[in-house]
């Protein structure tokens, strides 16, 4: 039998920030007004336009030369980023009950010192993540073009049709030395972490089948499809409309405490339960936790959540969208929560 291991995307199953919406609403005037049109944009350029090359989360990429011309170096960052963290709640019992139980793993499209920050915080191992990486600070910005993004900010802002930031994204933005970033920097999203999860497989030795994925959003997409199609287990912990039309399972809660009990159910068992697990607790959830062996600890902490799971089914996936949209927002508040 092989190994057994966890994959969680960060931000949204474990932690409650966007980290690139809150850096964008700091540094750039009128950040997060922008940060949500570009958001918008990256969604339809993956999900409608489909372009080649262009992974779901790119939006990382996107912002970098508007939060350099406003003053964001690495060290600025890394201090707003480790400041900012924001776990959600029971977040670090879960990571360590997984760190504990079987080889465990966060894929996530946010930046490395937002990453580095959690784990310092958690004390969950770095070596263990995958995120996008950059550096700034190697990066010149002329006057001519700090001047030249700002007024680019403003014509997105006034103007957020599709065609004007096709024109600025791909046109005038890679004509300029500070277009390079969207060469170099490599946002960990869609198609990406999707590889990235291949990339542990390989390095472990691992089986598909014995993969548990955890995400949220459209940079979850890749992976939970992989996860699905493989036997593994796809886990959509209040998603969006994006996630949960991939996911096996759905989970509406204000607390990890319901990961950890799949978790240790899966690692015990198989996919197969935490599946019989599910239904019948979409049915009867005290009744579940009865009948499927559930770790009396974390059974008993689990009346005082908020806490809903399901299996995805083609009837239930339209009803399933609008509660876990809407609780989301509760959780991650309205303006996070209603990101791509």
């Amino acid at each position: 039998m092989g190994s057994k291991f966890f994959v969680s995307d960060c931000e949204g199953p474990i932690s409650v920030n966007d980290n690139a919406f809150e850096l964008a609403g700091y540094f750039i005037e009128d950040g997060a007004n922008f940060f949500q049109i570009v958001s918008r944009y990256d969604d339809i350029l993956v999900d409608e336009v489909k372009r080649p090359g262009y992974n779901a989360g790119d939006t990382l990429k996107l912002i970098l030369p508007f939060l350099k011309a406003y003053g964001a170096t690495n060290q600025n960052m890394e201090e707003f980023s480790s400041r900012n963290v924001l776990l959600i709640p029971g977040a670090r019992d879960t990571l360590d009950l997984v760190n504990k139980t079987l080889p465990s793993f966060i894929v996530s499209t946010s930046y490395e010192p937002y990453i580095r920050a959690l784990c310092d915080l958690t004390q969950f191992p770095f070596d263990n993540c995958y995120c996008t990486r950059l550096d700034l600070d190697s990066h010149t910005l002329s006057k001519e073009d700090r001047n030249k993004l700002k007024e680019f900010r403003l014509s997105i802002i006034n103007n957020p049709q599709f065609e004007n930031l096709e024109r600025i994204f791909w046109e005038e933005i890679p004509e300029m030395e500070i277009g390079s970033l969207f060469q170099e920097v490599k946002p960990v999203g869609g198609e990406a972490k999707k590889e990235a999860v291949l990339d542990i497989i390989n390095k472990n030795n691992f089986q598909p089948n014995d993969l548990i994925y955890v995400g949220d959003s459209i940079t979850d997409v890749e992976p939970l499809r992989f996860a699905r199609k493989n036997n593994g287990l796809a886990v959509s912990f209040n998603g969006n409309q994006y996630a949960l039309k991939e996911a096996s399972v759905a989970i509406i809660s204000d607390n990890t405490l319901i990961t950890s009990i799949i978790i240790d159910l899966f690692y015990q068992y198989d996919s197969k339960e935490v599946l019989a697990f599910a239904r019948s607790f979409g049915e009867n959830s005290k009744k579940a936790v009865k009948e499927h062996n559930v770790n009396p600890e974390l059974a008993s902490k689990l009346e005082e959540t908020n806490t809903r799971m399901e299996l995805v089914t083609p009837e239930n996936l339209e009803q399933l969208k609008a509660d876990s949209s809407k609780f989301r927002k509760k959780v991650r508040g309205e303006s996070i929560g209603g990101l791509g």
